[in-house]
């Protein structure tokens, strides 16, 4: 619905308008222009973003390392890394071939689409920086 909600408990508290990866599917490989699905944290933020405000997310998780070994993505060692980063609350590896860098951050500048992260305009960003923490659960959904 290109809409991230913010819950405190089960309450929604906050509705932002967004934009997503251009291409409409689960991600699967770097480059492929689509926003991955699925359960995440927040594993990283950075202030001074080239795109205002930046919260990175632990993608690739653990099923996107059993996808990529299963298909030959990705070598054992780095789903061996992938799985360890999880099982610590850390950031996973982000330069496999299943891609990485994925995050929540301010505007694309002159277009409607990103490379796989979820973007939105300054002040939500802001606001949402302001709200989340290292650690804090990110759901995707299609």
């Amino acid at each position: 619905r290109k809409r991230l909600v913010v819950y405190d408990g089960e309450e929604a508290v906050l509705h932002i308008p967004v934009v997503v990866g251009k291409n409409p599917a689960d991600k699967r490989r770097e480059g492929d222009l689509c926003t991955p699905e699925g359960e995440f944290y927040i594993c990283y933020k950075n202030p001074e973003s080239k795109y205002h405000r930046f919260l990175g997310l632990s993608y690739p998780n653990t099923e996107d390392a059993e996808r990529g070994l299963r298909d030959k993505l990705i070598q054992p060692a780095e789903a061996d890394q992938i799985r360890q980063a999880i099982a610590e609350k850390k950031c996973p590896p982000w330069k496999t071939a299943l891609g990485g860098e994925i995050g929540l951050h301010g505007p694309c500048p002159n277009v409607t689409w990103t490379h796989g992260c979820v973007a939105m305009g300054v002040e939500q960003v802001e606001r949402l920086y302001d709200l989340l923490d290292i650690g804090d659960q990110v759901t995707i959904q299609p």
